[in-house]
């Protein structure tokens, strides 16, 4: 029975799941504007409506909008390109690592909240604090997460290409950063959530436009709808740059793998010696594929048919079974 279920389960598409989930939020939603104690917080969606159409008549959602997402842009691309070559160079020279990661890590525990009224008093009212304090929020989030990334590489693929005599530019183009992509991507979407968080902290003090302005302007009057409707806007906006970073995640995986032209192929090779003692399999069904432009390394223990696979491959031996080579 109880695989039954998990079966049943699992034949609902996702988009099914989604309007499942989209459909009881709501009903919450309606539970919550219906209930006295609870009415004035949370009005239901033609109040909400109305608010919307009110901001768009007077043109302040555009205006607000137009602000944060400047604001929010600016702000991560100073974090993202002042994260990146500093994460690098922590993660690869000990005086760079012991001089800033104390730091980083001391005022990545900080509020924003706490430190937007220096930075207000220091850079003066307007968009320029609101982008400093977006700044310094990324590019701490960032500088860690592509930091820990550049850790922890496999210093054997390093090595191996030093032995090859792979210079230090050619070791971070091939080994270093297609290894660190991941982690880049990754903090490119923690960068931007935390530069949306942090927004709302900028805004709250000396800023004349945007979402977070309004919704302290709103809340001072009570105007709960335009609230709920400018905190749905900013949650919407986080949703598509997310979907936006997944797509672009998968588009770097395409163009690292599968649009990659295959250079070599092994398919199921075996190799068996002839020895005094009677057979010696060395190689048993190996299968590997080489992209275009991949690094490869070949490890193993002494005896376990590194050099027979490399002869077989230079064609310098014939293997005793195959399905292909080419």
């Amino acid at each position: 029975m109880e695989k039954k279920k998990k079966g049943v389960m699992q034949s609902i598409p996702g988009w099914a799941w989604v309007l499942i989930s989209l459909a009881a939020a709501i009903l919450l939603w309606y539970a919550l504007s219906i209930n006295p104690k609870t009415a004035r917080s949370f009005p239901f969606i033609p109040a909400i409506l109305e608010a919307a159409k009110r901001m768009i008549d007077n043109g302040a959602l555009g205006q607000d909008f137009c602000s944060s997402m400047i604001s929010i842009l600016a702000g991560f691309a100073l974090g993202f390109v002042t994260a990146v070559p500093i994460a690098f160079l922590m993660a690869w020279y000990l005086p760079v690592r012991g001089v800033l990661e104390p730091w980083i890590q001391f005022i990545r525990n900080i509020p924003p909240l706490a430190y937007v009224p220096l930075v207000v008093i220091t850079a003066g009212v307007g968009r320029k604090p609101q982008i400093i304090v977006i700044w310094i929020a990324t590019f701490l989030i960032m500088t860690v997460t592509i930091y820990q990334g550049v850790r922890n590489i496999d210093n054997t693929l390093v090595k191996a290409a030093r032995v090859l005599g792979a210079k230090d530019r050619d070791i971070f183009v091939k080994v270093i950063f297609p290894a660190t992509t991941p982690f880049i991507l990754t903090a490119v979407r923690l960068g931007i959530s935390v530069a949306l968080t942090t927004l709302i902290a900028a805004e709250t003090t000396g800023a004349t436009a945007g979402l977070g302005m309004r919704i302290r302007s709103l809340a001072n009057s009570f105007e709960t709808a335009g609230m709920l409707m400018y905190i749905i806007i900013i949650g919407i906006i986080g949703l598509v740059m997310e979907k936006i970073i997944k797509i672009l995640r998968r588009k770097v995986n395409r163009m690292a793998g599968e649009e990659r032209v295959t250079k070599l192929k092994i398919d199921n090779v075996k190799k068996i010696y002839q020895t005094r003692k009677g057979e010696m399999t060395a190689l048993n069904g190996v299968n590997l594929d080489i992209k275009e432009n991949e690094f490869i390394c070949v490890v193993g223990p002494s005896g376990c048919g590194k050099s027979t696979l490399l002869n077989i491959i230079a064609g310098l031996d014939t293997p005793t079974k195959w399905s292909g080579i080419y």
